[in-house]
């Protein structure tokens, strides 16, 4: 299946799609979504709504998210972007000093947009390229991004970096959770996703790995 709508749309769409097949896969498992409100207070023994619904709870996690911390760096004068700004090489804007892990922010090679990636194996690879090139190695980071995740009985893989895209091809069936999803801009392959598929997704990472290797 190839669609090509425009971006704005198919991203409806896609978003409908995705969250239908984790909604499902949520409530076969008795654990319900409480979509369009938010938590305004915690007592005990319930937690209550926004809108005032209360729910029974005794044990609460809250996944609160993170902020990269830039201040330090901005008083010593490096350039700062959502994070610190870093070249190919991990290099800040004041050679001598590179950055790391989920506070930098550098350029990806299949897209040419800046990008900062918070998983912990882009912070160990990005360490130890930035550790080469303290060294004199002048290495490139070059390597893809990617995340899984397990939710419930659905199992997502991705690979590469998509904020944007023009053409989406579809192989397999979503409700059967059981699929391939290629993202492109024009031609190009940017990033993929597979549900329940691992061959495809190891598959997908070491051709955009060669395709950075080769400059396409």
């Amino acid at each position: 299946m190839s669609w090509h709508p425009k971006r704005a749309q198919w991203k409806t769409c896609s978003a409908r799609k995705s969250a239908t097949s984790c909604a499902g896969s949520t409530r076969s498992t008795l654990w319900p979504f409480h979509l369009g409100t938010t938590p305004a207070s915690f007592d005990r023994s319930h937690v209550t709504l926004r809108g005032g619904e209360q729910l029974a709870a005794d044990f609460v996690v809250i996944g609160i998210g993170v902020r990269p911390e830039i201040a330090l760096a901005e008083q010593a004068g490096i350039a700062v972007d959502r994070g610190v700004t870093v070249d190919a090489y991990l290099e800040t804007s004041i050679p001598g000093i590179w950055a790391a892990g989920d506070i930098a922010r550098w350029p990806d090679r299949l897209t040419s947009e800046k990008i900062r990636i918070e998983h912990w194996v882009v912070a160990e690879r990005q360490g130890q390229t930035a550790a080469r090139n303290m060294l004199g190695a002048h290495e490139r980071f070059d390597a893809v991004p990617f995340f899984w995740t397990q939710q419930h009985n659905l199992q997502l893989s991705y690979v590469g970096h998509a904020a944007k895209w023009d053409r989406v091809e579809i192989d397999g069936d979503l409700a059967s959770k059981d699929c391939t999803v290629t993202y492109r801009q024009g031609n190009r392959k940017l990033a993929v996703l597979t549900i329940a598929r691992d061959r495809d997704s190891l598959a997908a990472e070491i051709e955009l790995e060669r395709m950075i290797a080769a400059g396409t």
